[in-house]
C-alpha cells in the first residue's frame, strides 16, 4: 500500500507540474499529437482501402475454384501467347464435373456478356451485364435475391426465358412499378422479370457491381449468343469446396484429373485449363498493403521523433526548474523510485494526452466523404496509437527521469 501511495502521489505531482505550465505542455503534446495522427491515418487509410476493396471482390467467392483459359498471375509481362490456344470451358465438362465430383459441395457454369441494353417499354438501359448462370449457381456465389424468386430447376434446362435482374436495372426500367411478372427486352428477346436482388452500391475497384446484372439460364445465354462465334466470351466453370477441405487441396486434385481424364490429355502432355482461386487475390493484396504500411510507419517515425524529441527537452527544463524542490523532497526522506516516477509519469502522460488528441483527430477524420471508400477507425489502430505514445514518452523521459533521482538532496536544495 505504501508503494501504491507513493505511485499514486508521484502521479500527483506530475500532473499538477503539466497544470502550472500549461502553454508548454500544450506545445509538447502538438509534436507526438502530429507524429500519431500521421501513423494511425496511414493505418486507417490502408486498413479502409484493404477491406473496401476485399469486400468488392466477394462476387469471386468464398472456398472456390474457378477453371478458366487464363491464369491469374500477377506479373508485369503476362504470358498470354502460352494460354491462347487453350480451349474454352464447356458445358459437357460442366455436367462431367458435376456428376463425377464427390469433393465439390456444388458446381456452377457461368459466361457474362458486357455493356448490353435492357429495355422496358420505353425505359431503357445501356452498359448491363447480362449473365448466365447454371442451376446450383447461386450455392456457388451469393445471389440475393430480395423480392421474387431464384431459378426453377427445369427454367434452367429448358433455357426459359426468365431473369432475375439487379436493383439499378429495376430502378431504371421500373421507377414506379413492382417490376415482378414484367417483361423486359434483352437482345430483342422477351424475358419475365421472376426477381429482383439487394441492392450493392458501387465498389471503389469499379467491379462489376450486382445492380446491372441481369441474371438469365445458362441454355438460354447460350442461344442468344451462340451465333457469335462462341457467344463471344468465356464460360467458367466454378466449384464449391467443403470448408474441411483446407486449402481446397483435395477438391483441386481431383478436378485437375477429372478434367484430365474429359480432354483425353496423356501422362505426358501439360493441363490445358487453370485453375484459378480467390486467394490468390487475397495474397496479392497482402502484399502491397504491406508495403504502403511500413511506408506508413516510415513516414510517421519522423514526426514521432521530432515529438519524442520535443517532449524529452521540455523534461530536461522541468528538471532543471524544479532541482530545489527534488532536493527538499528527497532530504524529506522521498526514495530515488519515488522522483524517477515523478518524472517519467509526467513524459508518458504528456505524449499520451497527445497521442490520444491524435487519435481523436484521426476519428473525426473518419466522417469525412472519401466517396466510395468506407474510413473506418479500428480499436487495433487506437491500441497502436496508445501504444506508440506510451513507448515514446517512456524514452523521451527516462533520461531527465533518472538524472533528476540522482541528484544529490544538499547539492540540489542549494540550486
Amino acid at each position: 500500500m505504501i508503494y501504491f501511495h507513493l505511485l499514486l502521489e508521484s502521479f500527483r505531482f506530475a500532473l499538477s507540474a503539466l497544470r502550472a505550465n500549461l502553454l508548454r505542455t500544450i506545445l509538447s503534446l502538438l509534436g507526438v499529437t502530429v507524429g500519431i495522427f500521421s501513423i494511425i491515418t496511414v493505418f486507417t487509410l490502408v486498413d479502409s482501402l484493404e477491406k473496401n476493396i476485399k469486400d468488392s471482390l466477394n462476387f469471386l467467392g468464398d472456398d472456390v475454384i474457378r477453371i478458366e483459359k487464363f491464369p491469374w498471375i500477377f506479373e508485369d509481362d503476362y504470358p498470354w501467347w502460352k494460354f491462347v490456344n487453350r480451349p474454352k470451358a464447356e458445358y459437357s465438362e460442366y455436367q462431367f464435373l458435376k456428376s463425377n465430383s464427390k469433393e465439390a459441395s456444388a458446381v456452377t457454369i457461368f459466361a457474362e456478356r458486357f455493356g448490353v441494353t435492357v429495355k422496358h417499354e420505353s425505359n431503357s438501359l445501356s452498359g448491363a451485364i447480362v449473365s448466365g448462370v447454371a442451376y446450383q449457381h447461386k450455392d456457388v456465389f451469393e445471389i440475393p435475391v430480395e423480392t421474387g424468386r431464384y431459378f426453377g430447376l427445369q427454367e434452367v434446362e429448358k433455357g426459359t426465358n426468365v431473369t432475375i435482374i439487379g436493383a439499378e436495372v429495376s430502378k431504371t426500367l421500373f421507377p414506379m412499378t413492382d417490376p415482378i411478372g414484367k417483361e423486359i427486352t434483352l437482345r430483342g428477346l422477351k424475358f419475365r422479370v421472376i426477381g429482383v436482388m439487394e441492392k450493392q452500391g458501387a465498389s471503389i475497384t469499379n467491379a462489376p457491381s450486382a445492380d446491372d446484372f441481369c441474371y438469365v439460364p445458362y441454355n438460354t445465354f447460350f442461344k442468344m449468343y451462340s451465333g457469335q462465334g462462341n457467344f463471344g466470351v468465356e464460360s467458367i466453370i466454378a466449384l464449391k469446396g467443403y470448408p474441411e477441405d483446407e486449402g481446397l487441396k483435395n477438391l483441386e486434385g481431383e478436378i485437375t484429373g477429372l478434367l484430365r481424364q474429359k480432354r483425353g490429355l496423356r501422362p505426358r502432355e501439360d493441363t490445358n485449363f487453370a485453375i484459378n482461386r480467390p486467394e490468390a487475390f487475397a495474397d496479392f493484396l497482402d502484399s502491397i498493403f504491406s508495403v504502403i504500411s511500413i511506408a506508413g510507419w516510415v513516414i510517421g517515425s519522423f514526426s514521432i521523433l521530432v515529438g519524442g524529441f520535443g517532449i524529452a527537452n521540455i523534461m530536461f527544463v522541468s528538471v532543471k526548474e524544479r532541482t530545489n524542490i527534488i532536493g527538499i523532497q528527497k532530504s524529506l526522506g522521498a526514495k530515488n523510485f519515488f522522483i524517477l516516477f515523478q518524472f517519467l509519469f509526467e513524459a508518458v502522460f504528456l505524449s499520451v494526452m497527445g497521442g490520444l488528441f491524435g487519435i481523436f483527430l484521426v476519428y473525426l477524420l473518419s466522417f469525412v466523404s472519401l466517396g466510395s471508400l468506407d474510413l473506418t477507425l479500428s480499436i487495433g489502430n487506437v491500441i497502436i496509437g496508445i501504444a506508440v505514445s506510451a513507448i515514446v514518452g517512456t524514452l523521451s523521459g527516462i533520461v531527465p527521469a533518472g538524472m533528476a533521482a540522482k541528484l544529490d538532496p544538499v547539492i540540489a536544495i542549494r540550486a
